[in-house]
């Protein structure tokens, strides 16, 4: 009996909480809300300070209804609407956006010393060695080692003049060279010739790896063995970052993994981390055997940290090599012969460099720079902006500002011939303390691949199409459409071309 009535009671038990639960599920959802409401406004509020202002936005999500791609010109929509300044609350971010050059010039001068951090993502800590590279380091007693590593040895005016000055040039030699063995008129993938080539010139100046090179014969690629293995952890790691990127702003989202991307990620990057570790023990015992007291400068630039530091100068020098080759494309009235040019040469070269200046105003490698965040309160145009607020600046938007440039839309190099543009702001490799270390490389990189690629081989549209510039998705400024291109050597420079073999 007393079974029974057990029983019972549990089945009726069962039944109420069977028809109880729907009901606080539903009446949780707006109670959630109510609580999220009043932790966001405690959390947003001025406390009589005048804050930046900012669209409606919805809870939990924040503004990230309002984000579209590409996320500059959705920005720049919104600054249209809210001004140069106005903050944003991207999921569980605070973010503030700059979009105007005075404003962007007291962030990185006035403020540049509370603007010198970075967030933190959660995504890509894994890969940037849980955020101690020299890229995604707080500013503070190791960022500031790193920084000197740099641009003291690494990256100094000496070493990009000298060691490096020879890597670049040969891997632009390797280059044109497989372009001509391709023999009459060629199908050329830009992206992905140039993506090799910054690649060919990391791997080289890390580890000298020229001498694994692949048969000259083959005319699929002129990477090293190294090289095309560090290329495919690269195209490994970059849709998983892409895949993962909400969880930085949407951290719940962390817990419904379903498809294993982060499982993915860290096996990308242990694959990454063994072949840096493979580089710098091949490196150890070069120098272990060489003669000498061993107290010289090293011809490799070795070290796990410079890899990764570099990963986005692969990017930056691909992207605008890549750009200006399509502008010189599509303005074919702007090109000029030249001869078979140096790195010296470069800076020497106004027309080329006027071509490079305009690219890197209308295509800046990151349209948004890296993001920065305050580590204290500031101000900000008069606004009060709160400790731990990421900076986003629009460098699209400044350097496409009608009131500042005349046909910002316009691919027009002579607008910067005999320094008529001087004490305008272009800022493609950032500005202040965390500016890029890197600018002067990758402009001689830049210069030394644009030249000799436009003086070297004449260039055709494929069957004279015009050429689609819809940008593309992603951290970079890139195109949805790879540029192909029809190249022939110039019958002029063949002889030229021959004796780089």
């Amino acid at each position: 009996m007393a079974c029974d009535v057990q029983a019972t009671s549990n089945i009726i038990s069962l039944h109420f909480l069977t028809m109880v639960i729907p009901y606080i599920a539903i009446f949780s959802i707006p109670i959630f809300l109510l609580i999220h409401c009043l932790l966001f406004c405690r959390r947003g509020s001025s406390n009589g300070k005048r804050l930046p202002p900012s669209p409606p936005s919805i809870p939990f999500f924040g503004h990230l209804h309002l984000i579209d791609k590409p996320l500059h010109a959705a920005l720049s929509r919104l600054a249209a609407r809210h001004g140069p300044v106005f903050s944003l609350r991207l999921g569980s971010r605070d973010a503030v956006v700059v979009s105007s050059p005075e404003l962007a010039t007291e962030c990185f001068t006035d403020n540049d010393a509370c603007f010198a951090n970075r967030p933190k993502f959660p995504s890509q800590m894994p890969v940037n060695f849980n955020g101690t590279s020299l890229g995604n380091a707080n500013y503070g007693p190791h960022w500031r080692s790193l920084r000197r590593l740099a641009t003291v040895h690494l990256l100094s005016s000496r070493r990009v003049s000298g060691a490096m000055s020879g890597v670049v040039a040969g891997e632009v030699h390797a280059m044109a060279r497989r372009l001509y063995r391709a023999g009459g008129v060629a199908r050329v993938q830009l992206k992905r010739r140039l993506f090799e080539l910054s690649i060919g010139v990391l791997m080289e100046a890390i580890g000298g790896t020229g001498m694994t090179r692949p048969d000259e014969a083959d005319d699929d690629t002129d990477m090293s063995v190294e090289a095309q293995e560090y290329k495919r952890v690269i195209d490994e790691l970059n849709p998983l970052l892409g895949a993962a990127n909400m969880w930085d702003y949407l951290p719940v989202l962390r817990w419904f993994d379903v498809f294993g991307v982060r499982r993915k990620i860290l096996a990308a990057v242990d694959r990454r981390n063994a072949f840096v570790r493979r580089l710098i023990d091949a490196e150890r015992r070069r120098m272990d055997g060489e003669d000498g007291d061993g107290h010289g400068e090293s011809k490799s630039l070795i070290s796990v940290d410079y890899v990764n530091h570099n990963r986005m100068g692969d990017v930056s020098s691909t992207e605008q090599s890549r750009d200006a080759q399509e502008s010189s494309s599509r303005n074919r009235h702007i090109r000029r012969k030249f001869r078979l040019i140096t790195a010296e040469d470069v800076s020497q070269l106004s027309y080329l460099q006027c071509i490079i200046s305009e690219t890197l105003r209308l295509y800046p490698v990151l349209p948004l720079l890296l993001p920065h965040e305050s580590s204290m309160d500031c101000n900000v145009n008069g606004y009060h902006i709160s400790s731990g607020t990421m900076l986003l600046v629009n460098v699209v938007a400044i350097h496409r500002d009608p009131a500042i440039w005349d046909e910002p839309e316009k691919f027009r190099p002579e607008r910067f011939e005999d320094g008529k543009c001087e004490g305008l702001l272009v800022m493609p490799f950032g500005m202040g303390r965390r500016k890029c270390p890197g600018e002067m490389l990758a402009l001689r990189t830049v210069g030394l691949v644009l030249g000799t690629l436009i003086q070297c081989f004449d260039w055709e549209r494929v069957e004279g199409k015009q050429i689609d510039m819809t940008e593309g998705v992603g951290l970079s400024m890139f195109k949805a459409v790879p540029l192909e291109a029809e190249c022939k050597p110039r019958d002029t420079m063949c002889d030229v071309l021959q004796k780089l073999f």
